[in-house]
């Protein structure tokens, strides 16, 4: 794997990278991993007491290994009974917190997304009384999905195949509290926001509310599509290899993120329509102070190119909400 160092911003693929549309020059070099996280080193609450695994300095390399949403309750040979037992206790242990020397509350944590890399099984369950229908449809299903042949393709059924994505469903910083807030819903500092489009490749920035940062990841996620509506996705163990970074020159209210192709807000609140406003008015906001556009200009702009969508509803109280907004209509044809 490589990293492509573009002037001084890194991005980076495995074997080949794509150029940003702000590239001038290139150049190879190996990635080195500067520290290793094993899934043993979690938690699984968000609050600024949790005292940090691991210390790092701005621009250090992370592996980051992660078990499963339901901390192992599930295995390769889990049957319908095994429902009747899960606990929500140990939900979402996050491989973390690690602690950024030189954040400040105030700061943006930069995190890229280098590498992500598959356990060998997953798990898909409608859990009674949990999901967008459940007051709908009182559904009860599980299905084990064994991954260790084909890290490709997950097959639902004789006739239906998923191609795997994998990504983290929770990643975060610490909020300013010292009370233990669960992992469920979205927040200002990230969480669970089972968006799919964070995965290998992606450069996500988190608004620094404490001291060090404190960044976790976890709820690995095999395939999911937007919105996660039955409340689980394939959910599997992960490797995540990323490079955390602490940025000055930058302020935000809730998480961004970007690939190559688009730069992206996300917005959280109760309702969709709350969620979707604030994604928008976000996006206008980095138009105007990034971009350089007037006001008028960049909403226009959200109406003419922004791609509202849902990341998440079923995490209550909160939904997710992002706008995205393609690089290619800055570069002038």
């Amino acid at each position: 794997m490589y990293c492509i160092v573009i002037l001084s911003v890194a991005s980076c693929k495995k074997d080949t990278g794509v150029l940003a549309s702000t590239a001038i020059a290139t150049q190879k070099v190996p990635l080195k991993i500067d520290h290793t996280l094993t899934k043993d080193q979690t938690h699984n609450k968000f609050s600024k007491t949790i005292l940090p695994v691991l210390r790092v300095n701005s621009g250090a390399v992370i592996e980051a290994y992660t078990e499963d949403a339901s901390d192992e309750q599930f295995s390769l040979n889990s049957t319908l009974g095994a429902l009747d037992s899960l606990s929500f206790d140990p939900i979402h242990p996050l491989t973390g917190p690690v602690y950024v020397n030189g954040a400040a509350p105030g700061d943006v944590l930069k995190v890229t997304l280098h590498e992500i890399e598959l356990g060998d099984w997953g798990w898909n369950a409608i859990l009674p009384g949990f999901g967008f229908l459940a007051d709908t449809l009182n559904s009860k299903y599980l299905k084990i999905y064994d991954l260790s042949k084909d890290k490709s393709r997950a097959y639902l059924n004789d006739s239906i195949s998923l191609k795997l994505n994998p990504f983290p469903g929770v990643m975060g910083v610490a909020p300013d509290t010292e009370e233990l807030l669960n992992t469920i819903p979205p927040r200002a500092n990230g969480g669970n926001m089972d968006d799919p489009n964070m995965t290998e490749g992606t450069i996500l920035y988190f608004p620094v509310l404490v001291e060090g940062g404190l960044f976790s990841v976890g709820d690995g996620h095999a395939v999911q599509g937007q919105g996660e509506v039955c409340g689980t996705a394939i959910e599997a163990p992960l490797r995540v290899v990323y490079q955390i970074e602490v940025l000055k020159d930058k302020t935000l209210k809730e998480p961004q993120y970007e690939t190559d192709a688009y730069y992206a807000t996300t917005g959280f609140a109760p309702t969709l329509d709350e969620a979707a406003k604030k994604a928008t008015l976000y996006m206008v906001e980095y138009l105007m102070k990034e971009r350089g556009l007037p006001q008028e200009e960049a909403y226009a702009l959200c109406s003419l190119a922004g791609d509202l969508q849902i990341a998440e509803v079923v995490d209550l109280p909160h939904m997710l909400v992002t706008m995205h907004m393609p690089k290619a209509v800055f570069i002038k044809q």
